[in-house]
């Protein structure tokens, strides 16, 4: 049984304003890629925008040109050792999805690959075309159309990060194949 549950857009930038390492997907129709990507943050909040960092050279980046849509998967303790496999090989040269037993979905709203388990949020994303800076630069930007989170960890706008689901924080690159988990939360106190 899945745990996900929508996301209202005025709320979807919350799913990446902590800088959690994501997993972005895409596909033209016949071929499809998953790829890890650490930078990645909201831009706006009516209607939702992201930036998100991605090579030019990549399988990825050609997808999303081409369909001008991608999705935006947010993976957890659980999958760490995924997301890292993820990121250090090339969807021109296998297809991840059969290569490590990824099962996906298609979005509702656009028909990108989504992956809910081992993941806590997914976003649909229309790419928002920069015919100025598309060959020029790496970042993309995107506008969420939809998007859905795990009510164990990210419940009424907000991550829900304690003790009893660690296995589902966010997860954080840092570099060399080190991460940090998203902690606890501390909340702070009016002054």
């Amino acid at each position: 049984m899945t745990h996900f549950r929508p996301v209202a857009l005025d709320h979807a930038s919350r799913l990446i304003n902590h800088g959690p390492t994501v997993l972005v997907t895409s596909t033209d129709g016949t071929r499809r890629n998953i790829m890890a990507a650490a930078w990645s943050m909201p831009v706006e909040f009516t209607p939702p925008r992201i930036a998100i960092v991605i090579d030019k050279h990549t399988l990825t980046r050609e997808l999303m040109t081409a369909s001008g849509v991608f999705g935006v998967c947010i993976p957890c303790a659980a999958s760490l050792d995924l997301a890292y496999a993820l990121g250090n090989c090339s969807g021109k040269v296998i297809d991840k999805f059969a290569r490590y037993g990824i099962v996906s979905v298609a979005g509702d709203a656009l028909g990108v690959p989504l992956i809910e388990a081992p993941c806590v949020a997914w976003m649909e994303c229309k790419l928002i075309r920069e015919p100025h800076s598309e060959d020029a630069y790496d970042t993309c930007f995107g506008e969420v159309v939809r998007a859905a989170a795990d009510a164990r960890v990210f419940n009424e706008g907000h991550w829900q990060f304690d003790d009893s689901n660690t296995a589902l924080h966010t997860i954080h690159h840092l570099g060399a194949g080190n991460f940090v988990r998203a902690s606890g939360i501390i909340k702070a106190s009016p002054l």
